[in-house]
């Protein structure tokens, strides 16, 4: 079943597990909030603008990097913007999660200009709660059908349905689980950013989230070899490109805060 029916409608699992990760996400940084002494209420007011321009700038980097298997049902660029009614239908091609970063996190800062909330401070308390709400919402692709990688031959294989397979492999039953891939790798990293969230040292606001973007780079870098489903601009994977990027800035300003921490100190 693709998807839960009501009446002539269907929500498919893949956008209804994405909202329960949302809602998981939220209630997770609302918790996190609590502990670190802020009103978990600002996270609810968070939520609209989050949703809003994460879902925008998810659209968009899909409308304008569109992966292989929608270039293959003619839902390029060109179509999109020659048709405008199917760009503003989300469920025609889909969304990106690059841009999804992108538009939740310019909502997130110009929310913490306009209220004079600390950016780093509230990036990092939302953080693990949108790492979990990934691993929820990676689940949708299991019955999408979507996000495998390479054909495999190994005990976990996926089978992935004739009508769902890239032109080429029509005749390959068995792929990799990319989707689980980066379940597992997200499972990992929530650990992590959690017990680091706990830790008294001398880590400073913003650093678990640079952590995160660091680790998420590193992850959808390395991923994006065992993709079949790549997105390519120019003749370059985009989303590759914009993993060293992200790694890139990361590591650049983790270490120029931590040079700088660290000459304070020996002052």
């Amino acid at each position: 079943m693709e998807g839960i029916p009501i009446g002539p409608l269907v929500l498919r699992w893949n956008g209804v597990l994405i909202m329960v990760g949302f809602a998981v996400g939220g209630v997770f940084a609302a918790r996190e909030a609590k502990r670190r002494g802020y009103d978990p209420e600002i996270v609810l007011d968070l939520v609209l603008p989050l949703l809003i321009w994460g879902t925008i700038g998810a659209r968009l980097w899909h409308v304008f990097t569109p992966p292989l298997s929608s270039a293959q049902l003619g839902l390029t660029t060109g179509y999109y913007l020659t048709h405008p009614l199917d760009l503003l239908a989300i469920w025609i091609g889909g969304l990106g999660f690059p841009g999804a970063l992108l538009g939740g996190g310019l909502a997130l800062f110009f929310f913490c200009r306009k209220y004079e909330l600390d950016f780093r401070e509230w990036a990092d308390i939302l953080t693990p709660g949108l790492v979990l709400g990934q691993i929820i919402g990676r689940a949708g692709n299991y019955f999408n059908q979507e996000l495998y990688g390479l054909p495999a031959h190994v005990p976990w294989q996926i089978f992935i349905s004739p009508e769902y397979r890239l032109a080429g492999y029509e005749s390959v039953d068995f792929y990799h689980p990319l989707f689980a891939y980066e379940m597992l790798l997200n499972l990992l990293m929530l650990i992590v950013l959690v017990r680091l969230s706990r830790f008294k040292g001398s880590l400073q606001a913003g650093d678990l989230f640079l952590i995160y973007l660091l680790g998420f780079g590193l992850m959808r870098f390395s991923l994006e070899f065992l993709r079949l489903d790549v997105s390519v601009v120019g003749g370059i994977n985009i989303n590759q490109a914009f993993a060293i990027i992200l790694m890139i800035v990361s590591a650049t300003v983790f270490y120029l805060r931590f040079r700088s921490a660290k000459t304070v100190r020996s002052l």
